[in-house]
């Protein structure tokens, strides 16, 4: 508190200072996309039109404190992100990604010091607790010029993709592949000679595991994501006949074995995470193009059928961006002509019309996420098969081609790890 004092009960005047560890509330309600807060203030966040992504000060001190209301009980549908901005946030450093999602919460949190960082007093109604936001990537499997391979190529936290690795497992192409655990990744099922159902666990250095024995129809053709913050899901695909049929991951690495198909039928497509722990199907063939979409529930439960936004097409490829949105791109329309249009899928699991294209058209490719919030598509097949890549910045915008590093294959899979 600070201003004149009048008459009081001990019959004194004067100025009264500042309290150190006052919090002097922002009246102006926040309604932006983007705050930077700093220390003393309480701030009112209105999400009702958007998700804020709150930006902390870069240096704090012991007892510095900062309070964030939900002004409008919004945060369920549009929370809120908060970027610690190089200190520690409940002794995770800022890789970290901390949301609240909770309709009515409040968040109060207190800078404790170097090591824990800020802490929130609060703990009993926090809905989300930290989540990596996995750092990098990785391409691996397909078919190059001549042969089916297992060769993988990471993906830095910087977007740049590696030489080849060696592979691991059994080569093969037409997978899927999903990140697992908070910051592991698994690729699985493909065709060789047949069908297969077999995974490769990838830890959390990008290291691919030898051969599981497959759990679930063998198939190709499908698509993966993430759900529920640290699990996976397998869908799709075909076994000869396409199939709607899914296989659950769980925070292990463990697939489990069929969940009777949900939606239509169809192979081709593609699967990415949105809202943060969610995930949707999209696009695909189920005898002739289709741009239906199946939503993931962050339990792994697929819903039925939504009527396909944007141009209907198959051998598609998805990722995340954003930290809570997501991308389908590329793909064909009539084979074997590529297209480079892309959909941003929003934080709610809705699908937006065409954004043209940026990058060479093509198909068979694949993408994943890496620097937390940004993607890459890579690789796949003009009529010739290509290494080139295409980064996707962290508001959903694909850049121009990159020169391809690598075997030049299609038909691969691709998922983060950190």
């Amino acid at each position: 508190m600070s201003g004149q004092v009048g008459n009081n009960i001990l019959r004194t005047s004067g100025v009264v200072a500042a309290t150190a560890a006052g919090l002097n509330w922002v009246s102006t309600v926040v309604t932006a996309s983007t705050l930077t807060a700093e220390a003393g203030n309480g701030y009112f966040i209105n999400t009702t039109s958007n998700t804020c992504t709150i930006t902390l000060p870069s240096s704090a001190e012991a007892g510095d404190q900062i309070v964030f209301m939900d002004y409008l009980r919004t945060w369920g549908t549009n929370k809120i992100i908060i970027d610690s901005n190089g200190l520690n946030y409940q002794g995770e450093d800022d890789t970290y990604t901390v949301e609240y999602d909770t309709d009515g919460e409040t968040v109060n949190i207190v800078y404790s010091g170097a090591t824990k960082g800020w802490i929130p007093l609060n703990d009993d109604v926090v809905a989300d607790v930290p989540v990596s936001a996995n750092d990098e990537g990785i391409f691996g499997f397909g078919y190059t010029v001549s042969s089916v391979t297992a060769i993988t190529n990471l993906v830095s936290n910087a977007g740049v993709v590696a030489t080849d690795v060696t592979g691991v497992g059994t080569a093969r192409y037409l997978v899927g592949a999903t990140e697992y655990g908070g910051d592991k990744g698994i690729f699985g099922f493909g065709y060789t000679t047949g069908d297969v159902s077999m995974t490769n666990l990838v830890s959390n250095a990008g290291v691919v595991a030898t051969d599981t024995t497959g759990v679930g129809t063998a198939r190709d053709s499908l698509a993966a994501s993430g759900y529920g913050t640290d699990k996976g899901i397998f869908g799709f695909g075909t076994t000869g006949s396409v199939t709607a049929v899914t296989n659950l991951v769980s925070n292990s690495g463990v697939v489990a074995t069929d969940v009777t198909g949900v939606g239509t039928a169809r192979q081709g497509i593609a699967a990415c995470e949105y809202g943060s722990d969610k995930a949707i199907f999209g696009y695909g063939n189920t005898g002739s193009v289709t741009a239906i979409t199946n939503l993931v529930s962050n339990s792994g439960v697929v819903a039925t059928d939504t009527t396909g936004v944007g141009t209907a097409r198959k051998i598609i490829a998805a990722c995340g961006y954003g930290y809570d949105k997501g991308i389908f791109g590329y793909g064909t329309v009539t084979y074997p002509t590529g297209v480079s249009m892309t959909n941003l899928v929003s934080n709610s699991g809705v699908v937006a019309t065409d954004t043209t294209g940026v990058g060479t058209a093509r198909f068979f490719l694949e993408a994943t996420q890496y620097g937390g919030d940004k993607g890459i598509f890579g690789y796949g097949t003009t009529g010739s098969k290509v290494s080139i890549s295409n980064l996707v910045s962290n508001s959903g915008v694909v850049a121009t081609d990159t020169t391809g590093v690598g075997t030049v294959r299609d038909a691969l899979g691709a998922c983060s790890f950190n």
